[in-house]
């Protein structure tokens, strides 16, 4: 079968598969946001996930439409398109799809996995590309278009390129190489130090001591199973993450739903001295942070960004009192309330309130 994409905006136009996105009028849905209608035996961790699955279930009604597309581009999803469009190249590099997925959108990696490394260069490769030729992540110039039809544009320059550094990662290392560098220096630099991680299951928190802030790719990856990122660097400088894995309906384990961390800020404000204020994100935020505001607001951009590419104020509290004041917070909003899989968004504000 030969399988197309197509813009988002063509979905009513013919049959067409909708990946990690959900519109109207789709022949099949493969995605992993909260609510799709992914059919019940094609849900995965990762929209790409739920794509691979696919293509080892034929007989899936709607699988037969030629037309793909997404609302988005991410690495998630792009991978998710380019496998349904090339479905046998897929199958036989699954396991590394779907590692590069899951990095790609959780930041969460295996390093002991013997495909990690080539699961960072394809995913560095990806974003070093799209950063050059076209914008970061939540970073489009006023002037574009919507993302839904701007991302088109991506998928058109990508999808004929990906199977050689697919295939032969060193046709791209000029553009993978500076990314994958950094982030395998940090992790050594990380490696080096008498760094902290502590896990408190019943709240799903990890808690990451470390001399600065890294990127993502090295600060998330021993987070894995974990929910809330509590990042203690030196400086008493401090930030709070709710990690992407609870804003989609994660096949693999049961989550708690996210908390409004308003009220956490609330609190710290009422210890802080050092003169700047604790702020946080919603809880329907990709992923909500709870940092030490700067003269400026971060931008979306800024905050998808890797945390050692923002500033990070360093505060009046230690440490210790800082984690003591999030896991009470946490532990007080968790009181009664039980990990499942597939949250509504109703639920979610009902535990919150």
């Amino acid at each position: 079968m030969n399988r197309y994409f197509v813009p988002f905006a063509a979905v009513r136009q013919q049959p067409t598969i909708v990946v990690d996105s959900v519109g109207l009028g789709a022949a099949l849905t493969l995605a992993h946001w909260r609510g799709a209608a992914t059919p019940e035996a094609l849900r995965d961790d990762t929209s790409a996930g739920s794509a691979l699955r696919a293509l080892h279930h034929p007989e899936t009604p709607g699988l037969a439409a030629q037309a793909v597309t997404a609302n988005h581009f991410d690495v998630d999803g792009f991978v998710g398109v380019w496998a349904l469009l090339h479905p046998a190249l897929a199958l036989r590099h699954e396991a590394l799809l779907r590692l590069v997925a899951t990095l790609g959108d959780f930041r969460e990696l295996d390093w002991a996995h013997p495909l990690a490394d080539s699961a960072l260069q394809l995913v560095c490769w990806l974003n070093a590309e799209e950063k050059a030729r076209f914008y970061e992540p939540f970073g489009a110039p006023a002037r574009k278009r919507r993302e839904d039809e701007a991302s088109a544009e991506k998928f058109a320059w990508f999808l004929p390129r990906f199977a050689e550094i697919l295939e032969s990662p060193d046709a791209g290392r000029a553009a993978w190489g500076p990314e994958y560098a950094r982030v395998k220096a940090a992790m050594a630099t990380d490696q080096g130090h008498d760094n902290q991680r502590v896990g408190y299951a019943d709240v799903g928190l990890a808690v990451v001591r470390t001399p600065g802030p890294l990127p993502y790719y090295a600060l998330f990856g021993p987070t894995a199973g974990f929910d809330w990122v509590l990042s203690l660097y030196d400086g008493q400088r401090y930030e709070l993450e709710c990690k992407y894995t609870t804003w989609i309906d994660l096949e693999s384990r049961p989550t708690l739903p996210r908390l409004a961390l308003g009220p956490l800020a609330a609190r710290l404000n009422a210890l802080e001295t050092s003169g700047r204020t604790w702020a946080a994100d919603g809880p329907t935020d990709t992923g909500p942070l709870l940092r030490l505001a700067g003269p400026r607001k971060l931008s979306k951009a800024q905050r998808y960004a890797d945390p050692d590419g923002r500033p990070i104020y360093a505060s009046s509290l230690a440490p210790a009192a800082l984690e003591r004041e999030v896991l009470a917070f946490l532990r007080a909003g968790y009181t009664g309330v039980q990990p499942k899989k597939y949250w509504t968004w109703a639920e979610v504000k009902a535990v919150g309130a």
